[in-house]
């Protein structure tokens, strides 16, 4: 199992460069079940997450090529047949997003089969509102053996049929199923209490691209007319605002001179204003960020994550990191996830002091983090760990790094090129290694 070695005090300098963005790339790969026709991908991320993907839509009959280097990270997928439209439990089980298969499932054949899922480290992520907007969509959902099977009215002959569906509450893969479910359903379908989450806007401009009628993506309220059929595409994927987000604090933390380029510092809103808070200097460019040492004290400043475009539940173990190395006390309050403190144990090890009362975790700075050996537990609080290691004094060893290859492309490779002193041992994950042996 691989694992990093990371050795303190080097402040970053230079320019890093943003990937796609993972959470973007799942649903848009989802959406070209939709179609027969051919739908081409651009600025694809090389992560474990995009090869589970690539697997689960293959085992279902499509075809599908992941190109890197002179492909310039685009993937073709073509769902001309779906032979076997079932989500199989060994492929599901690795990976959270592939429930977003329901939706395009039973629009494009009228049953779908879908493992359910399960938990994650994080916490629940129940699918139960992916349900109920589809069983007021006319389908009938049972549930068997660990599989839901979905059927459009007409045990699968007819049409899935528009309808008027408010969320409970804000569900960001919810409104991505459904929004794909409704672009082929019969007559027109009303969302509102939407996600509004520039993945789910990213994903709409690709349905749009296929031959969708969608109006509102990126607002709570969105209206779609159903079309009796789409077409093949070609998109390009946003760029990872929380890969942006995890180099800005990477440099924030080290006190370094670091250009955050190929990002949308539209997206980054509300952790801009929070490192600024925190007397951090910026400067924000059309398509860059550039974070740099100010010489001075950073100050503590309370975050509570909210839904987009409040501050990001995936950008809260990074900043507490950050929060370590601030004057004064941080209160980091999680309203996402009911188990998103797993990091906390780590970082004290490491010479933090954090204490935990429910949902909010206090932060008290500044702490002279100290190297040791710390575990990874999800995907983002392995993120923290190394930007915690990067001012550590001594060097630590970070196991489980898995987690990291789901979500960031080359991470340290990235963090090597602007003088971090990263390293890792065990199997070499990334661009030596073909694609197709991505995760296996």
């Amino acid at each position: 199992m691989d694992k990093f070695v990371v050795r303190g005090g080097n402040p970053l300098l230079g320019t890093i460069k943003v990937s796609g963005a993972k959470n973007s790339a799942l649903p848009c790969m989802a959406a070209a079940i939709l179609t027969e026709g051919e739908v081409i991908l651009e600025n694809i991320p090389q992560v474990r997450d995009i090869e589970t993907e690539r697997k689960l839509l293959v085992s279902m009959g499509a075809e599908v090529e992941l190109g890197y280097g002179r492909a310039q990270h685009r993937t073709s997928i073509k769902c001309a047949v779906l032979s076997d439209p079932v989500a199989k439990y060994e492929i599901v089980k690795t990976m959270r997003a592939s429930s977003l298969v329901l939706g395009p499932l039973i629009a494009r054949t009228g049953i779908a089969r879908v493992a359910m899922p399960g938990g994650c480290a994080i916490g629940g992520r129940p699918i139960d509102l992916h349900i109920k907007g589809l069983e007021a969509m006319g389908a009938t959902v049972t549930y068997d053996h660990g599989y839901l099977e979905a059927r459009t009215p007409n045990n699968g002959s007819a049409p899935l049929k528009g309808a008027h569906i408010v969320f409970d509450k804000i569900t960001v893969t919810g409104t991505e199923d459904l929004l794909m479910a409704a672009t082929l359903a019969e007559g027109e379908t009303l969302f509102e209490n939407c996600a509004r989450e520039p993945e789910v806007t990213d994903l709409a401009a690709l349905l749009i691209a296929m031959g969708a009628k969608i109006e509102g993506a990126g607002t709570s309220t969105i209206r779609v007319q159903g079309v009796s059929s789409l077409h093949g595409a070609r998109h390009k994927i946003n760029p990872d605002r929380i890969e942006a987000g995890t180099f800005l604090v990477a440099g924030a933390i080290t006190g370094g001179d670091l250009n955050v380029d190929c990002c949308d510092p539209s997206h980054l809103g509300a952790l801009i204003a929070k490192l600024e808070q925190c007397g951090v200097k910026l400067t924000v460019g059309s398509d860059n960020v550039r974070v740099r040492s100010g010489g001075g004290i950073l100050k503590a400043s309370d975050i509570s994550t909210e839904e987009y475009p409040g501050f990001p539940t995936d950008m809260q173990a990074q900043y507490m990191a950050l929060a370590t190395q601030t004057e004064g006390t941080t209160l980091v309050t999680e309203n996402i996830f009911e188990n998103r403190f797993m990091h906390v144990n780590e970082l004290n090890r490491m010479g933090a002091n954090i204490t935990v009362n429910g949902r909010t975790a206090t932060v008290r700075g500044k702490s002279d983090l100290q190297s040791a050996a710390v575990m990874c537990s999800d995907l983002r609080a392995s993120a923290s760990l190394v930007l915690a290691a990067l001012v550590a004094d001594g060097e630590t060893i970070l196991d489980r790094v898995y987690h990291l290859d789901r979500g960031y492309e080359h991470f340290e490779d990235k963090l090597r090129g602007v003088g971090a002193q990263i390293r890792r041992m065990g199997d070499v994950f990334g661009k030596n290694r073909r694609a197709t042996d991505i995760a296996s």
